[in-house]
């Protein structure tokens, strides 16, 4: 398999600098190059063409999140994952908001960094299960969902329902598959069409949509009797 191609951008050369000397240490990673400020981020962005981008927030001249919208807008198939010290819910909403597939601390040991960033390579979002359903539930604190229309129909399957459902619960795919009885490729596959359907960028995102439209909740009743069809 060819290694994960990686982007670090942060405006600590020392911290950029052990970074790239711990990826060196195992063959799933390929650190291509390196910036200092989101502008740099950008320019890097389009000449190296990284599978994944290591992005700081507060950095110079344009910090992380708004070097991710302005990449996500050009190169939207780039995968961008936060590695910052802000714990803020302001910052982690609003890069979920401008597409990142992920948000890490960078209190990581380096072992979970390495196991996080192959998630993404799987198609998973690397934030943590626990603290997904934190997100969503502050979502609902401050966002009440709207009733579904019931005249208006819904894009999603029943399955595809159950596994959102799941999504929302904070589970990771192998929970759902051993929950619903199903492969973990077949979560994979469902995930996929659900964020088409919804165009979320993430499993995240298409949480929280679901939640505001309604009809997914924050209560386990709906997974207590999940649809027989896979």
């Amino acid at each position: 398999m060819e290694p994960l191609r990686l982007l670090l951008a942060d405006d600590s050369p020392l911290f950029r600098k052990g970074l790239s000397g711990l990826f060196e240490s195992t063959p799933d990673f390929q650190v291509v190059g390196e910036a200092r400020d989101g502008v740099e981020a950008l320019e890097k962005a389009r000449e190296l063409l990284p599978d994944v981008i290591l992005m700081d927030i507060n950095m110079p001249r344009c910090n992380g999140l708004e070097a991710t919208r302005l990449i996500k807008e050009e190169l939207p198939y780039i995968r961008i994952v936060m590695l910052t010290v802000s714990d803020s819910e302001q910052h982690l909403f609003e890069a979920i908001k401008v597409g990142a597939q992920g948000y890490l601390l960078k209190n990581l040991e380096p072992e979970e960094l390495f196991q996080m960033l192959r998630a993404v390579s799987r198609g998973e979002a690397p934030i943590s299960p626990a603290m997904a359903g934190k997100i969503l539930k502050e979502f609902t604190h401050r966002y009440q969902p709207a009733p579904a229309p019931e005249a208006e129909s819904s894009p999603l399957t029943a399955r595809e329902k159950d596994i959102l459902q799941l999504v929302v619960l904070g589970q990771a795919n192998k929970e759902i598959a051993n929950q619903l009885n199903i492969a973990e490729s077949t979560v994979k596959n469902h995930l996929r069409n659900i964020m088409e359907k919804l165009h979320a960028q993430n499993r995240v995102q298409a949480a929280i949509q679901a939640l505001q439209k309604g009809g997914i909740t924050l209560s386990r009743d709906r997974t207590e009797r999940p649809s027989s069809t896979g």
